[in-house]
């Protein structure tokens, strides 16, 4: 075997190691593992603060990065396009997202997944995905 058939096939392998460990999902948290909330959902103290500690933050979804989930515009762009599915809560693409049902969970990485994430986002568009 030449040695520029050897050096292709080292830089092929890494290109695929790479891709493999860089493209991982670390965790998927699925809402079987999450109780279910039954008392009100508040957009603003409950999901918000959420969104503005673990979802708009620099490189996320904060700025040009689409969708840009900082407080100023985080409902408007939840509830303005296909991401909210109040017929079929368990559908809306922000929830497929954050149970890892979708791609990669979010947020990235189990440590930066809030606990009952799932279950307060799913209650907030089952009780109708109100601006309160």
């Amino acid at each position: 075997m030449s040695k520029k058939i050897k050096i292709i096939g080292f830089i092929v392998a890494a290109q695929l190691t790479f891709t493999i460990y860089s493209c991982t999902k670390t965790t998927t948290v699925l809402e079987d593992n999450s109780p279910a909330i039954t008392t009100p959902v508040s957009f603003s103290k409950d999901i918000q603060p959420i969104l503005t500690s673990s979802c708009a933050i620099s490189g996320c979804h904060s700025g040009p990065v689409a969708p840009n989930l900082s407080a100023a515009t985080a409902y408007t762009v939840l509830t303005g396009g296909s991401l909210i599915n109040t017929s079929t809560p368990e559908k809306s693409d922000v929830y497929l997202w954050i149970t890892g049902k979708k791609a990669v969970s979010m947020p990235l990485g189990s440590a930066n997944n809030p606990s009952n994430l799932n279950a307060k986002m799913l209650a907030w568009i089952k009780q109708g995905a109100k601006n309160n």
